[in-house]
């Protein structure tokens, strides 16, 4: 493993751009004199798969690729403005089409992406999704926690697809000091909900900078509801988010503020959740007052869901790739 220390960013676009161009040429400096079986790119950034290709080109190996959200669909509810985004998204699919029409194997981590990648026709699709790990699977089973509040735990970016900014001012202001909202993560959107916290001088919301997943792992235990939200965005409906897999590995109610397919995977798999659409602040406040507070353990989902045989299963794929010939278990 070869690591690249990259320039400081806050997810900006430009600050992302010059640290991915850091990241570009120092990758191809390293693999440049290595020799390779395949090469295997994992993508939630377009570009990210692009260097894969790259690599790909220059060693003549299979390109494997696990595609955990689709950058163009993403950049086309993002980007607002015509004289930009027109250009931008024809060239986004420019570059898509490159990258991946010509790999070995597509894995998607969403099925709800799956219509969108029946245009690469010659291209095997695999779905090996997010998993959970071991140290989430240890978790001990909750006892009652002493509290005067119920304690709201959000772990993860903080950033526009997320739009906290959005959600959790609002649901604070109207669930009152009967609950506090632990905000754990950073990204771009950090700054603008901290300074809506202080303008509505919002008091049972929390923020806390990123942490081990030692010290996670305690913050979980002292919540009573784990939350995740994703913004009001058409591409977000086809997205399958890892943080269900972390959370579905407690016995916590779960607060899931998604849509589409997301939306599908709690109802079919999960268990003592609230479930509201992405901005409707109204309904998340509703159903959380009428809530029957209470803890289940979910062991057919942790079971099914467990990171070591979901990474059992995508490793025979990925040696298919390489070697198509050879036999595996």
């Amino acid at each position: 493993i070869d690591r690249i220390k990259l320039p400081s960013h806050q997810n900006g676009f430009v600050d992302q751009a010059i640290s991915y161009k850091t990241y570009f040429f120092e990758a191809l400096r390293l693999t440049r004199n290595r020799q390779y079986d395949l090469i295997f790119a994992s993508s939630s950034r377009l570009f990210t798969a692009f260097l894969g290709r790259c690599i790909n080109i220059i060693k003549n190996k299979p390109f494997y690729i696990d595609v955990r959200d689709i950058f163009v669909d993403t950049m086309q509810d993002i980007i607002k403005r015509g004289f930009i985004r027109y250009p931008l998204i024809l060239f986004l699919k420019v570059i898509e089409n490159f990258v991946f029409s010509r790999a070995g194997n597509i894995n998607l981590i969403s099925e709800g992406f799956k219509p969108y990648f029946f245009k690469y026709s010659r291209v095997r699709l695999s779905f090996f999704t997010n998993g959970i790990d071991n140290e989430f699977l240890q978790l001990h089973g909750s006892k009652n926690i002493p509290s005067d509040q119920y304690i709201i735990t959000y772990a993860g970016n903080i950033g526009e697809g997320q739009g906290l900014e959005k959600i959790i001012p609002e649901a604070a202001k109207l669930l009152g000091p009967e609950y506090r909202f632990r905000i754990i993560g950073d990204g771009g959107k950090k700054k603008e909900l901290s300074e809506i916290l202080v303008k509505e001088n919002i008091k049972t919301v929390e923020l806390i900078p990123p942490t081990s997943r030692t010290n996670l792992i305690k913050y979980y235990e002292e919540s009573h509801f784990l939350f995740l939200h994703l913004n009001n965005y058409k591409a977000f409906e086809k997205v399958l988010p890892s943080k269900i897999f972390e959370y579905g590995a407690t016995d916590k109610p779960i607060i899931a503020g998604v849509g589409g397919f997301a939306a599908k995977f709690v109802k079919d798999n999960l268990s003592n959740f609230i479930l509201f659409s992405p901005g409707d602040t109204a309904n998340l406040v509703l159903q959380l007052k009428e809530f029957k507070f209470q803890y289940h353990d979910r062991i057919l989902f942790k079971n099914k869901y467990a990171r070591d045989t979901i990474n059992k299963q995508m490793a025979i794929s990925i040696i298919k790739t390489a070697n198509p010939d050879r036999i595996c278990p």
